[in-house]
Protein backbone atom coordinates (compact mmCIF):
# COMPACT_ATOMS: atom_id res chain seq x y z
CA UNK A 1 0.00 0.00 0.00
CA UNK A 2 2.70 2.40 1.47
CA UNK A 3 5.07 1.24 -1.88
CA UNK A 4 1.79 1.84 -4.43
CA UNK A 5 1.38 5.05 -2.93
CA UNK A 6 4.97 6.26 -3.24
CA UNK A 7 4.95 5.01 -7.12
CA UNK A 8 1.64 7.43 -7.75
CA UNK A 9 3.77 10.30 -5.65
CA UNK A 10 6.62 9.42 -7.59
CA UNK A 11 5.06 9.21 -10.82
CA UNK A 12 2.94 12.52 -10.14
CA UNK A 13 6.65 14.61 -9.47
CA UNK A 14 8.24 13.11 -12.59
CA UNK A 15 5.30 13.44 -14.60
CA UNK A 16 6.15 17.07 -15.81
CA UNK A 17 9.40 16.82 -16.21
CA UNK A 18 8.85 14.25 -18.55
CA UNK A 19 6.42 15.63 -20.52
CA UNK A 20 8.89 19.10 -21.16
CA UNK A 21 11.42 16.42 -22.71
CA UNK A 22 8.97 14.82 -24.53
CA UNK A 23 8.05 18.24 -25.87
CA UNK A 24 11.33 19.74 -26.41
CA UNK A 25 12.30 16.28 -28.44
CA UNK A 26 9.05 17.01 -30.64
CA UNK A 27 9.76 20.66 -30.97
CA UNK A 28 13.29 20.06 -32.22
CA UNK A 29 12.56 17.72 -34.63
CA UNK A 30 9.72 19.84 -35.82
CA UNK A 31 12.16 22.54 -36.46
CA UNK A 32 14.33 21.21 -38.09
CA UNK A 33 12.00 19.92 -40.68
CA UNK A 34 10.77 23.27 -40.75
CA UNK A 35 14.26 24.94 -41.35
CA UNK A 36 14.58 22.72 -44.37
CA UNK A 37 11.50 23.13 -46.00
CA UNK A 38 11.85 27.44 -45.64
CA UNK A 39 15.46 26.74 -46.77
CA UNK A 40 14.41 25.23 -49.71
CA UNK A 41 10.88 27.48 -50.55
CA UNK A 42 13.66 30.29 -50.23
CA UNK A 43 15.85 28.69 -53.05
CA UNK A 44 12.72 28.07 -54.89
CA UNK A 45 11.10 32.10 -54.88
CA UNK A 46 15.07 33.28 -55.53
CA UNK A 47 15.34 30.92 -58.76
CA UNK A 48 11.84 32.11 -59.83
CA UNK A 49 12.68 35.92 -59.36
CA UNK A 50 15.82 35.67 -60.79
CA UNK A 51 14.03 33.66 -63.76
CA UNK A 52 11.12 36.88 -63.96
CA UNK A 53 13.90 39.31 -63.57
CA UNK A 54 15.76 38.05 -66.75
CA UNK A 55 12.42 37.84 -68.93
CA UNK A 56 11.98 41.91 -67.76
CA UNK A 57 15.00 42.36 -68.21
CA UNK A 58 14.62 41.27 -71.90
CA UNK A 59 11.45 42.64 -72.63
CA UNK A 60 12.69 46.44 -71.92
CA UNK A 61 15.34 45.61 -74.22
CA UNK A 62 13.24 44.72 -77.19
CA UNK A 63 10.93 47.76 -76.34
CA UNK A 64 13.91 49.86 -76.69
CA UNK A 65 14.91 47.82 -79.86
CA UNK A 66 11.69 48.39 -80.91
CA UNK A 67 11.36 52.28 -79.92
CA UNK A 68 14.57 52.96 -81.42
CA UNK A 69 13.34 51.14 -84.67
CA UNK A 70 10.37 53.65 -84.88
CA UNK A 71 12.57 56.66 -83.98
CA UNK A 72 14.69 55.90 -87.12
CA UNK A 73 11.82 55.50 -89.48
CA UNK A 74 10.27 58.40 -88.26
CA UNK A 75 13.12 60.49 -89.11
CA UNK A 76 13.44 58.87 -92.34
CA UNK A 77 9.96 59.85 -93.31
CA UNK A 78 10.71 63.49 -91.89
CA UNK A 79 13.95 63.56 -93.99
CA UNK A 80 11.70 62.00 -97.29
CA UNK A 81 9.81 64.98 -96.76
CA UNK A 82 11.94 67.95 -96.10
CA UNK A 83 13.89 66.86 -99.22
CA UNK A 84 10.64 66.72 -101.44
CA UNK A 85 9.53 70.52 -100.16
CA UNK A 86 13.46 71.24 -101.11
CA UNK A 87 12.52 69.70 -104.48
CA UNK A 88 9.32 71.20 -104.91
CA UNK A 89 10.63 74.64 -104.26
CA UNK A 90 13.77 73.90 -106.81
CA UNK A 91 11.32 73.37 -109.23
CA UNK A 92 9.23 76.68 -108.61
CA UNK A 93 12.23 78.49 -108.78
CA UNK A 94 13.15 77.25 -112.14
CA UNK A 95 9.43 77.64 -113.26
CA UNK A 96 9.59 81.37 -112.20
CA UNK A 97 13.14 81.54 -113.90
CA UNK A 98 12.13 80.19 -116.74
CA UNK A 99 8.80 82.92 -117.27
CA UNK A 100 10.74 85.87 -115.99
CA UNK A 101 13.39 84.97 -119.39
CA UNK A 102 9.56 84.58 -121.28
CA UNK A 103 8.68 88.08 -120.19
CA UNK A 104 12.26 89.45 -120.75
CA UNK A 105 12.33 88.08 -124.05
CA UNK A 106 8.39 89.44 -124.85
CA UNK A 107 9.65 92.89 -123.63
CA UNK A 108 12.86 92.67 -126.03
CA UNK A 109 10.04 92.19 -128.78
CA UNK A 110 8.04 94.99 -127.57
CA UNK A 111 11.34 97.87 -127.69
CA UNK A 112 12.45 96.52 -130.96
CA UNK A 113 8.23 96.74 -132.32
CA UNK A 114 8.49 100.16 -130.54
CA UNK A 115 11.69 101.52 -132.35
CA UNK A 116 10.34 100.22 -135.44
CA UNK A 117 7.29 102.15 -134.72
CA UNK A 118 8.95 105.38 -134.09
CA UNK A 119 11.17 105.14 -137.31
CA UNK A 120 7.89 104.83 -139.13
CA UNK A 121 6.38 108.04 -137.56
CA UNK A 122 9.26 109.90 -138.26
CA UNK A 123 9.25 109.10 -142.02
CA UNK A 124 5.30 109.86 -141.99
CA UNK A 125 6.18 113.06 -140.30
CA UNK A 126 8.96 114.03 -143.15
CA UNK A 127 6.75 112.77 -145.99
CA UNK A 128 3.33 115.28 -144.05
CA UNK A 129 5.78 117.89 -144.12
CA UNK A 130 6.47 117.38 -147.70
CA UNK A 131 3.43 117.17 -148.40
CA UNK A 132 2.09 120.21 -146.44
CA UNK A 133 4.92 122.35 -148.33
CA UNK A 134 3.51 121.29 -151.80
CA UNK A 135 0.09 122.20 -150.77
CA UNK A 136 1.36 125.83 -150.00
CA UNK A 137 2.47 125.70 -153.29
CA UNK A 138 -0.23 124.61 -155.14
CA UNK A 139 -2.67 127.21 -152.81
CA UNK A 140 0.09 129.74 -153.79
CA UNK A 141 -0.31 129.06 -157.72
CA UNK A 142 -4.03 128.93 -157.14
CA UNK A 143 -4.45 132.10 -155.66
CA UNK A 144 -2.42 133.66 -158.76
CA UNK A 145 -4.81 131.69 -161.25
CA UNK A 146 -7.68 132.73 -159.29
CA UNK A 147 -6.55 136.82 -158.82
CA UNK A 148 -6.34 136.55 -162.82
CA UNK A 149 -9.36 134.94 -163.63
CA UNK A 150 -11.33 137.80 -160.96
CA UNK A 151 -9.58 140.33 -162.07
CA UNK A 152 -8.82 141.92 -158.41
CA UNK A 153 -6.34 140.99 -155.34
CA UNK A 154 -7.22 138.28 -152.54
CA UNK A 155 -7.28 142.28 -150.33
CA UNK A 156 -10.00 143.71 -152.91
CA UNK A 157 -12.26 140.36 -152.26
CA UNK A 158 -12.09 140.10 -148.79
CA UNK A 159 -13.42 144.01 -148.91
CA UNK A 160 -16.19 143.00 -151.61
CA UNK A 161 -17.05 139.83 -149.23
CA UNK A 162 -17.19 142.04 -145.73
CA UNK A 163 -19.73 144.06 -147.69
CA UNK A 164 -21.91 141.94 -148.67
CA UNK A 165 -21.63 140.87 -145.39
CA UNK A 166 -22.06 143.96 -143.75
CA UNK A 167 -25.88 144.67 -145.54
CA UNK A 168 -26.58 141.00 -144.82
CA UNK A 169 -25.90 141.97 -140.52
CA UNK A 170 -27.34 144.80 -140.98
CA UNK A 171 -30.93 143.73 -142.21
CA UNK A 172 -30.59 140.74 -139.35
CA UNK A 173 -29.87 143.33 -136.91
CA UNK A 174 -32.90 145.28 -137.84
CA UNK A 175 -35.32 142.03 -138.03
CA UNK A 176 -34.07 141.20 -134.39
CA UNK A 177 -34.08 144.65 -132.70
CA UNK A 178 -37.67 144.55 -134.06
CA UNK A 179 -38.22 141.45 -132.10
CA UNK A 180 -36.12 142.87 -129.27
CA UNK A 181 -38.85 145.64 -129.14
CA UNK A 182 -41.56 143.75 -129.30
CA UNK A 183 -40.67 141.02 -126.90
CA UNK A 184 -39.62 144.03 -124.66
CA UNK A 185 -42.77 145.07 -124.47
CA UNK A 186 -44.57 141.76 -123.88
CA UNK A 187 -42.08 141.38 -121.04
CA UNK A 188 -42.35 144.89 -119.57
CA UNK A 189 -45.92 144.25 -119.15
CA UNK A 190 -45.98 141.12 -117.39
CA UNK A 191 -42.53 142.37 -115.44
CA UNK A 192 -44.88 145.32 -114.67
CA UNK A 193 -47.33 143.50 -113.35
CA UNK A 194 -44.69 141.18 -111.19
CA UNK A 195 -43.29 144.43 -109.76
CA UNK A 196 -47.02 146.07 -108.72
CA UNK A 197 -47.55 142.47 -106.93
CA UNK A 198 -44.25 142.33 -105.29
CA UNK A 199 -43.96 145.74 -104.03
CA UNK A 200 -47.66 145.39 -102.64
CA UNK A 201 -46.52 141.86 -101.13
CA UNK A 202 -43.32 143.66 -99.71
CA UNK A 203 -46.14 146.75 -98.08
CA UNK A 204 -47.67 144.04 -96.81
CA UNK A 205 -47.63 143.60 -92.80
CA UNK A 206 -49.65 142.21 -90.03
CA UNK A 207 -50.70 142.60 -86.39
CA UNK A 208 -53.20 139.00 -85.46
CA UNK A 209 -54.55 139.04 -82.20
CA UNK A 210 -57.54 137.84 -80.41
CA UNK A 211 -59.84 138.82 -77.93
CA UNK A 212 -61.08 136.14 -75.65
CA UNK A 213 -63.00 137.70 -72.77
CA UNK A 214 -66.12 139.38 -73.07
CA UNK A 215 -67.68 141.18 -70.20
CA UNK A 216 -70.98 141.55 -68.67
CA UNK A 217 -72.28 144.28 -66.29
CA UNK A 218 -74.53 143.29 -63.34
CA UNK A 219 -76.70 145.68 -61.62
CA UNK A 220 -75.11 144.74 -58.16
CA UNK A 221 -72.55 141.65 -56.77
CA UNK A 222 -75.88 139.83 -55.06
CA UNK A 223 -76.15 139.00 -58.76
CA UNK A 224 -72.63 137.06 -58.54
CA UNK A 225 -73.50 135.09 -55.71
CA UNK A 226 -76.97 134.17 -57.39
CA UNK A 227 -74.95 133.35 -61.34
CA UNK A 228 -72.54 130.80 -58.59
CA UNK A 229 -75.71 129.50 -56.94
CA UNK A 230 -75.51 127.20 -54.52
CA UNK A 231 -72.57 125.01 -54.26
CA UNK A 232 -71.51 126.45 -57.71
CA UNK A 233 -74.59 124.85 -59.18
CA UNK A 234 -75.50 127.18 -61.48
CA UNK A 235 -72.18 128.58 -62.87
CA UNK A 236 -71.37 124.91 -63.57
CA UNK A 237 -74.27 124.47 -65.53
CA UNK A 238 -74.13 127.18 -67.53
CA UNK A 239 -70.72 126.18 -68.54
CA UNK A 240 -71.49 122.52 -69.49
CA UNK A 241 -73.95 124.48 -71.29
CA UNK A 242 -72.53 126.76 -73.04
CA UNK A 243 -69.08 125.40 -73.17
CA UNK A 244 -67.69 128.84 -72.00
CA UNK A 245 -65.35 129.99 -68.69
CA UNK A 246 -67.70 131.86 -66.26
CA UNK A 247 -65.47 134.43 -64.41
CA UNK A 248 -66.69 135.75 -61.47
CA UNK A 249 -63.90 138.10 -59.60
CA UNK A 250 -63.75 141.13 -57.21
CA UNK A 251 -64.07 143.11 -59.97
CA UNK A 252 -67.17 145.35 -59.22
CA UNK A 253 -70.01 145.09 -61.51
CA UNK A 254 -68.55 142.39 -64.29
CA UNK A 255 -68.90 139.25 -64.73
CA UNK A 256 -66.35 137.93 -67.43
CA UNK A 257 -66.89 135.46 -70.56
CA UNK A 258 -63.91 133.51 -71.60
CA UNK A 259 -63.71 131.56 -75.04
CA UNK A 260 -61.88 130.99 -78.03
CA UNK A 261 -65.05 130.06 -79.56
CA UNK A 262 -66.68 133.29 -80.24
CA UNK A 263 -69.82 132.04 -80.92
CA UNK A 264 -70.01 129.67 -77.66
CA UNK A 265 -68.78 133.19 -75.86
CA UNK A 266 -71.50 135.16 -77.44
CA UNK A 267 -74.19 132.39 -76.44
CA UNK A 268 -72.92 132.47 -72.83
CA UNK A 269 -72.97 136.13 -73.01
CA UNK A 270 -76.21 136.98 -73.97
CA UNK A 271 -77.57 133.93 -71.82
CA UNK A 272 -75.91 135.72 -68.67
CA UNK A 273 -77.36 138.77 -69.40
CA UNK A 274 -81.16 137.34 -70.15
CA UNK A 275 -80.73 135.59 -66.99
CA UNK A 276 -79.71 138.54 -65.32
CA UNK A 277 -82.77 140.86 -66.75
CA UNK A 278 -85.17 137.71 -66.18
CA UNK A 279 -84.05 137.43 -62.00
CA UNK A 280 -84.63 133.24 -62.04
CA UNK A 281 -81.91 131.76 -62.22
CA UNK A 282 -81.59 127.92 -61.39
CA UNK A 283 -80.53 125.24 -63.35
CA UNK A 284 -83.85 124.69 -65.62
CA UNK A 285 -83.98 128.03 -66.51
CA UNK A 286 -80.31 128.29 -67.39
CA UNK A 287 -80.87 125.14 -69.87
CA UNK A 288 -83.80 126.92 -71.21
CA UNK A 289 -82.50 130.02 -71.91
CA UNK A 290 -79.45 128.36 -73.75
CA UNK A 291 -81.44 125.92 -76.02
CA UNK A 292 -83.28 129.46 -76.85
CA UNK A 293 -79.93 131.52 -77.31
CA UNK A 294 -78.66 129.04 -79.57
CA UNK A 295 -81.54 129.00 -81.52
CA UNK A 296 -81.58 132.81 -82.34
CA UNK A 297 -77.16 132.98 -82.26
CA UNK A 298 -77.73 130.13 -85.45
CA UNK A 299 -79.97 132.08 -87.33
CA UNK A 300 -78.00 135.57 -86.82
CA UNK A 301 -75.37 133.32 -87.80
CA UNK A 302 -77.20 132.57 -91.14
CA UNK A 303 -78.50 136.01 -91.92
CA UNK A 304 -74.97 137.87 -91.50
CA UNK A 305 -73.39 134.86 -93.70
CA UNK A 306 -76.71 135.38 -96.52
CA UNK A 307 -75.95 139.21 -96.34
CA UNK A 308 -71.84 139.18 -97.07
CA UNK A 309 -72.47 136.79 -99.30
CA UNK A 310 -75.33 139.04 -101.32
CA UNK A 311 -72.83 142.13 -100.62
CA UNK A 312 -70.11 140.86 -101.92
CA UNK A 313 -72.32 139.00 -104.99
CA UNK A 314 -70.86 135.69 -104.52
CA UNK A 315 -72.68 132.47 -105.92
CA UNK A 316 -72.18 128.88 -106.04
CA UNK A 317 -71.05 128.72 -102.11
CA UNK A 318 -71.97 125.62 -100.18
CA UNK A 319 -74.59 126.31 -96.90
CA UNK A 320 -71.34 125.27 -95.14
CA UNK A 321 -69.33 127.88 -96.05
CA UNK A 322 -72.06 130.28 -95.60
CA UNK A 323 -72.70 129.13 -92.25
CA UNK A 324 -69.19 129.29 -92.05
CA UNK A 325 -69.06 132.83 -93.02
CA UNK A 326 -72.03 133.52 -90.72
CA UNK A 327 -69.61 132.81 -87.51
CA UNK A 328 -66.89 134.70 -88.50
CA UNK A 329 -69.15 138.33 -87.30
CA UNK A 330 -68.86 136.90 -83.92
CA UNK A 331 -64.68 137.11 -84.70
CA UNK A 332 -62.43 139.76 -83.81
CA UNK A 333 -59.17 140.61 -84.26
CA UNK A 334 -57.79 143.32 -82.25
CA UNK A 335 -61.56 144.44 -82.32
CA UNK A 336 -61.82 144.21 -86.06
CA UNK A 337 -64.99 142.01 -86.95
CA UNK A 338 -63.60 139.79 -89.30
CA UNK A 339 -66.38 139.04 -91.49
CA UNK A 340 -66.33 143.28 -92.11
CA UNK A 341 -62.72 142.53 -92.68
CA UNK A 342 -63.77 139.80 -95.27
CA UNK A 343 -65.59 142.00 -97.21
CA UNK A 344 -63.53 144.74 -97.33
CA UNK A 345 -60.54 142.60 -98.64
CA UNK A 346 -62.81 141.11 -101.05
CA UNK A 347 -63.40 144.01 -102.16
CA UNK A 348 -59.94 145.62 -102.37
CA UNK A 349 -58.73 142.05 -104.19
CA UNK A 350 -61.52 143.53 -107.30
CA UNK A 351 -59.97 147.03 -107.51
CA UNK A 352 -56.51 145.55 -107.42
CA UNK A 353 -57.15 142.95 -109.63
CA UNK A 354 -59.33 145.18 -111.94
CA UNK A 355 -56.11 147.61 -112.18
CA UNK A 356 -53.80 144.83 -113.04
CA UNK A 357 -55.95 143.16 -115.67
CA UNK A 358 -56.74 140.18 -114.04
CA UNK A 359 -60.44 138.25 -113.22
CA UNK A 360 -61.97 140.67 -110.67
CA UNK A 361 -64.90 138.61 -109.33
CA UNK A 362 -62.20 135.93 -109.15
CA UNK A 363 -59.79 138.19 -107.10
CA UNK A 364 -62.96 139.04 -104.87
CA UNK A 365 -64.03 135.44 -104.27
CA UNK A 366 -60.35 134.98 -103.03
CA UNK A 367 -60.33 138.05 -100.68
CA UNK A 368 -63.95 137.12 -99.21
CA UNK A 369 -63.03 133.32 -98.10
CA UNK A 370 -59.51 133.88 -97.32
CA UNK A 371 -60.10 133.72 -93.73
CA UNK A 372 -62.86 131.30 -93.46
CA UNK A 373 -60.60 128.76 -91.48
CA UNK A 374 -60.32 131.32 -88.67
CA UNK A 375 -64.48 129.98 -88.14
CA UNK A 376 -63.11 126.90 -87.01
CA UNK A 377 -59.77 127.03 -85.72
CA UNK A 378 -60.04 126.52 -81.92
CA UNK A 379 -62.00 123.32 -82.80
CA UNK A 380 -58.93 121.77 -85.60
CA UNK A 381 -55.10 121.41 -84.86
CA UNK A 382 -53.32 123.99 -87.45
CA UNK A 383 -53.63 127.60 -88.57
CA UNK A 384 -56.45 128.71 -89.80
CA UNK A 385 -55.13 128.78 -93.94
CA UNK A 386 -54.38 125.17 -93.88
CA UNK A 387 -57.82 124.58 -91.84
CA UNK A 388 -59.70 126.66 -94.31
CA UNK A 389 -58.34 125.20 -97.43
CA UNK A 390 -59.18 121.84 -95.97
CA UNK A 391 -62.81 123.60 -95.14
CA UNK A 392 -63.56 124.49 -98.55
CA UNK A 393 -62.02 121.48 -101.04
CA UNK A 394 -64.09 119.45 -98.65
CA UNK A 395 -67.69 121.54 -99.03
CA UNK A 396 -66.93 121.82 -103.22
CA UNK A 397 -64.52 124.87 -103.76
CA UNK A 398 -62.91 123.49 -107.14
CA UNK A 399 -60.67 126.68 -108.23
CA UNK A 400 -57.50 126.46 -107.81
CA UNK A 401 -56.29 130.18 -107.05
CA UNK A 402 -59.01 130.61 -104.27
CA UNK A 403 -57.32 127.29 -102.50
CA UNK A 404 -54.02 128.75 -103.08
CA UNK A 405 -55.08 132.19 -101.90
CA UNK A 406 -56.88 130.58 -98.68
CA UNK A 407 -53.70 128.70 -97.95
CA UNK A 408 -51.34 131.05 -99.08
CA UNK A 409 -52.19 134.41 -98.08
CA UNK A 410 -49.57 134.16 -95.01
CA UNK A 411 -47.29 132.68 -96.75
CA UNK A 412 -47.57 129.06 -95.62
CA UNK A 413 -47.52 127.74 -99.07
CA UNK A 414 -45.99 129.09 -102.00
CA UNK A 415 -47.91 131.76 -104.42
CA UNK A 416 -48.94 129.49 -107.42
CA UNK A 417 -51.31 132.24 -108.81
CA UNK A 418 -51.10 136.06 -108.61
CA UNK A 419 -54.42 136.65 -106.57
CA UNK A 420 -52.36 134.82 -103.36
CA UNK A 421 -50.05 138.16 -103.23
CA UNK A 422 -53.03 140.26 -104.23
CA UNK A 423 -55.07 138.95 -100.88
CA UNK A 424 -51.98 139.17 -98.73
CA UNK A 425 -51.46 142.63 -99.85
CA UNK A 426 -55.61 143.58 -99.36
CA UNK A 427 -55.48 141.78 -96.09
CA UNK A 428 -52.54 143.89 -94.52
CA UNK A 429 -54.31 147.39 -95.88
CA UNK A 430 -57.89 145.97 -94.40
CA UNK A 431 -55.87 145.88 -91.05
CA UNK A 432 -54.03 148.79 -91.38
CA UNK A 433 -56.49 151.26 -92.16
CA UNK A 434 -56.88 153.73 -89.32
CA UNK A 435 -59.75 152.61 -86.91
CA UNK A 436 -59.38 148.98 -88.26
CA UNK A 437 -57.78 147.34 -85.21
CA UNK A 438 -57.40 148.62 -81.71
CA UNK A 439 -54.77 146.97 -79.94
CA UNK A 440 -51.39 148.92 -80.02
CA UNK A 441 -48.32 148.13 -81.30
CA UNK A 442 -46.66 148.13 -78.10
CA UNK A 443 -48.50 145.08 -77.02
CA UNK A 444 -48.17 142.96 -80.08
CA UNK A 445 -43.92 143.52 -79.82
CA UNK A 446 -44.72 142.35 -76.01
CA UNK A 447 -46.13 139.29 -77.33
CA UNK A 448 -43.55 138.83 -79.83
CA UNK A 449 -40.36 139.33 -76.97
CA UNK A 450 -42.23 136.58 -74.55
CA UNK A 451 -42.54 134.07 -77.67
CA UNK A 452 -38.41 134.69 -78.48
CA UNK A 453 -37.58 135.03 -75.04
CA UNK A 454 -39.18 131.48 -74.18
CA UNK A 455 -36.95 130.42 -76.70
CA UNK A 456 -33.78 131.93 -75.92
CA UNK A 457 -33.81 130.20 -72.44
CA UNK A 458 -33.13 126.56 -74.09
CA UNK A 459 -29.61 125.39 -73.94
CA UNK A 460 -27.58 125.64 -76.53
CA UNK A 461 -29.98 128.49 -78.07
CA UNK A 462 -27.78 130.95 -80.39
CA UNK A 463 -30.73 133.25 -81.34
CA UNK A 464 -34.90 133.13 -82.11
CA UNK A 465 -36.85 135.23 -84.04
CA UNK A 466 -40.62 135.37 -84.01
CA UNK A 467 -41.81 135.44 -87.58
CA UNK A 468 -45.69 135.26 -89.20
CA UNK A 469 -47.00 137.55 -86.78
CA UNK A 470 -45.83 135.09 -84.03
CA UNK A 471 -47.34 132.44 -85.88
CA UNK A 472 -43.93 130.85 -85.87
CA UNK A 473 -40.80 131.12 -83.94
CA UNK A 474 -37.35 130.38 -86.18
CA UNK A 475 -34.77 129.06 -83.17
CA UNK A 476 -31.14 129.27 -84.82
CA UNK A 477 -28.97 126.63 -82.65
CA UNK A 478 -24.83 125.83 -82.57
CA UNK A 479 -24.33 122.90 -84.76
CA UNK A 480 -20.92 122.15 -82.93
CA UNK A 481 -22.95 121.24 -79.49
CA UNK A 482 -26.74 120.16 -80.89
CA UNK A 483 -26.85 117.45 -83.31
CA UNK A 484 -30.22 116.84 -84.95
CA UNK A 485 -31.70 114.64 -82.38
CA UNK A 486 -31.23 117.42 -79.45
CA UNK A 487 -32.61 119.84 -82.43
CA UNK A 488 -35.64 117.79 -82.36
CA UNK A 489 -35.77 117.83 -78.61
CA UNK A 490 -35.23 121.70 -78.39
CA UNK A 491 -38.52 122.20 -80.57
CA UNK A 492 -40.67 119.99 -78.45
CA UNK A 493 -39.28 121.24 -75.37
CA UNK A 494 -40.18 125.20 -77.16
CA UNK A 495 -43.45 124.65 -77.84
CA UNK A 496 -44.57 122.65 -74.70
CA UNK A 497 -43.32 125.82 -72.73
CA UNK A 498 -45.11 128.22 -75.32
CA UNK A 499 -48.41 125.93 -74.54
CA UNK A 500 -47.81 126.26 -70.64
CA UNK A 501 -47.06 130.06 -70.81
CA UNK A 502 -48.67 131.83 -73.20
CA UNK A 503 -52.26 131.94 -74.62
CA UNK A 504 -53.02 132.25 -78.24
CA UNK A 505 -55.26 131.14 -81.23
CA UNK A 506 -54.35 128.70 -83.45
CA UNK A 507 -51.02 127.42 -83.37
CA UNK A 508 -47.38 128.44 -83.48
CA UNK A 509 -45.17 126.48 -85.49
CA UNK A 510 -41.14 125.94 -83.74
CA UNK A 511 -38.80 125.95 -86.09
CA UNK A 512 -35.06 124.78 -85.11
CA UNK A 513 -32.12 125.80 -86.87
CA UNK A 514 -28.93 124.34 -87.36
CA UNK A 515 -26.05 125.79 -89.00
CA UNK A 516 -22.31 125.34 -89.77
CA UNK A 517 -20.98 128.01 -91.99
CA UNK A 518 -17.07 127.94 -93.08
CA UNK A 519 -15.73 131.51 -93.75
CA UNK A 520 -12.18 132.66 -95.03
CA UNK A 521 -10.51 136.05 -96.16
CA UNK A 522 -8.76 136.72 -99.10
CA UNK A 523 -6.19 139.20 -98.89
Amino acid sequence: MHIEVWLFVLIVLLAPALGAGVMWALVKRFSTRSLAKATQEAERVVAAARAQAEARAKTIELQAEKAATERRQALDREMQSALAEVKSAQQRAEKREETLDRKLEQIGQREQKLDSREQRLGDLEKRTAELQAGIEQDRAALRDRLEKVAGMTMDEARELYMQEVRRQSEHDAAALAQKVVEDAERDAREKARQITLLAIQRYASENVGETTVRSIKIPNEDVKGRIIGREGRNIRTIERATGADILVDDTPGIISVSCFDKVRQAIAAETLQRLVADGRIHPTRIEELVSQVTRDINERIQKDGQAAILETNIRGLHPKVVEAMGKLAFRTSYGQNVLRHSVEVAFLCQMIADELGLDGALARRCGFLHDIGKAMDHEMEGGHPAIGVEFLRRHGEKSEAVLNAVGGHHADIPATTPYTPIVMAADAISGARPGARRESMEMYVKRLQQLEGIARQHRFVEEAYAIQAGREVRVVVDAKQADDAYAFKIAQEIAKQVEKEMTFPGEIKVTVLRETRAEATAR
